[in-house]
């Protein structure tokens, strides 16, 4: 754990498109289902579909490590990366996005995933310059969409103002296989980017959604961190809860922002502070519960 916190703290500490991690960041390969393997690397998790109909990556970490990238979908299946899913537009699920485009490879996201990609946005107070256009998703959906490939009904199921407005769950019908993107984060305090259009309450609604998907059989790929299962999220909504409900209470009561700090709200949940702070998350929530969404569309 003490490993992926330095990771993560690395990778969050410059701007989403200026994020460099090192030259040669560690990837792993585990292989979960039938045609279904993750790649675990200094950027989002990575979800791969492997098969006769090609290979599908869900997320593609930074720039440098597309290389490697490449060479671990060998170890799966020697056939091109067809397709890239983004499950939302923060550079260190899409930094790999133009390098795989220039070999074929057709980028497809959200609309609000393309649309904060063609924009400057900002990233906990910092500017994020907008990404190169062979980055951008080529198709968009507005909603749901579905892959009919590698025997499975690869599922990307839009959830708003969550993690951010862009969001999707990837939910592989038959493998029995859910990617979440950042709206799970597995043993770390979650990121909620405001500023992105992400909120508590839609945080909530697609933990819910993703509950509403999965069994107890079902593999659940978090945006980071490792593999888990229903009751680790189950325990996650838990605690999104706890805190929402706990915050807005103390907002009825008139409670200053820094009182609600001093009330230690996090600490029950035994979760380290990381790239996100207990105070900054109760900061979070807060904002949240007090102003509307940011919006990202034109």
């Amino acid at each position: 754990m003490r490993k992926l916190l330095a990771a993560l703290i690395l990778c969050h500490a410059l701007p989403a498109a200026a994020q460099q991690p090192p030259p040669r960041p560690e990837l792993r390969v585990e292989r979960i289902a039938p045609g279904v393997a993750v790649l675990f690397g200094r950027g989002g998790n990575i979800g791969v579909s492997y098969g006769a109909d090609g290979n599908i990556l869900i997320d593609d970490q930074y720039a440098p490590a597309t290389e490697r990238v490449i060479a671990a979908v060998r170890t799966l299946d020697p056939d091109p990366i067809r397709y890239v899913l983004n499950t939302h537009w923060h550079g260190d699920h899409t930094g790999g996005n133009e390098n795989l485009g220039r070999t074929g490879t057709v980028i497809v996201a959200h609309d609000n995933v393309r649309i904060r990609m063609t924009m400057a946005q900002v990233v906990r107070g910092e500017r994020v310059p907008p990404s190169p256009s062979g980055a951008l998703p080529v198709i968009t959906f507005s909603e749901d969409l579905t892959f009919h490939l590698n025997g499975d009904d690869i599922r990307a199921i839009h959830v708003d103002h969550a993690h951010t407005d862009g969001d999707s769950l990837i939910y592989w019908t038959r493998a029995n296989v859910l990617h979440m993107g950042d709206t799970f984060f597995n043993g770390l305090l979650p990121f909620i980017d405001l500023d992105s259009g992400g909120s508590i309450d839609g945080a909530i609604a697609a933990v819910e959604t993703a509950l509403g998907l999965a069994n107890e059989e079902t593999r659940i790929i978090p945006g980071h961190g490792p593999m888990a299962r229903r009751a680790d999220l189950v325990r996650y909504r838990d605690m999104l809860r706890s805190l929402r409900d706990s915050v807005a209470r103390a907002i009825r009561q008139r409670r200053t922002l820094e009182q609600i700090k001093a009330m230690r709200l996090v600490d029950p949940f035994g979760l380290p502070d990381g790239f996100i702070a207990r105070d900054s998350l109760i900061e979070t929530i807060y904002l949240s519960l007090t102003r509307p969404p940011a919006r990202g569309h034109r």
